[in-house]
């Protein structure tokens, strides 16, 4: 973990000493959000994507920090978790969080539409790496930026398997310099690479060129 991410999570827990499980899980994400927010430098109107999204906490997180003049579009492509995304931004009051069913190896949203596009520990179950960075490309608006949250994994090849396999049993995970390959094979420009990002997660920050 980071110094500053680090600090950020510890301030949340001395101010608040008596705080749940739950409560400093919800500290922790909305720390590692803040954080997200600054390396994809992004803006109360900037134009967001959380791909593969999960049940949407962290698509939550980010629209509430962006505020409403913001756009975040938030995927997946499993609809009960699509159903989860929905519940959840009605239950906050959200109006900039637009749901859109996702694929496996396209984002299914316009080209040039985002500002900023991310993955949290999902990079790792992209079965064609080549295609889907291709459309995030495409998704992207020149200069747009792309990180990449993911680990390695906890057990198993010490070097990264065929894309396929990523995504099951011990060999459930990705290697950074594997992610940073293919992200420049797609036409990425690397930024910057962040060993310790959360927990036992890297991030990858890339930009397409302008």
């Amino acid at each position: 973990m980071s110094s500053v991410f680090a600090v950020m999570v510890m301030a949340f827990t001395l101010a608040a000493p008596q705080a749940t499980k739950a409560e400093q899980e919800h500290a922790r994400l909305v720390a590692e959000v803040t954080r997200l927010v600054q390396v994809l430098d992004l803006h109360p109107d900037s134009i967001v994507a959380d791909i593969g999204a999960g049940s949407g906490e962290v698509t939550i997180e980010i629209a509430r920090q962006l505020g409403a003049k913001s756009r975040v579009f938030s995927t997946d492509i499993n609809q009960e978790r699509l159903t989860e995304i929905r519940a959840a931004a009605t239950a906050a009051g959200l109006t900039n969080v637009t749901v859109v069913e996702g694929d496996a190896d396209r984002t299914n949203l316009p080209d040039g539409c985002c500002d900023a596009l991310f993955v949290r520990y999902v990079y790792h179950h992209f079965g064609d790496p080549p295609a889907m960075n291709a459309s995030i490309l495409r998704t992207l608006k020149a200069g747009g930026r792309f990180a990449v949250m993911d680990g390695p994994p906890d057990k198993g090849p010490t070097r990264d398997v065929p894309a396929p396999k990523r995504g099951t049993g011990d060999d459930h995970g990705v290697f950074r310099d594997t992610v940073v390959a293919e992200l420049k094979a797609a036409g990425f420009e690397i930024v910057q690479v962040l060993p310790d990002w959360a927990g036992n997660l890297f991030l990858v920050l890339a930009r397409k060129p302008l």
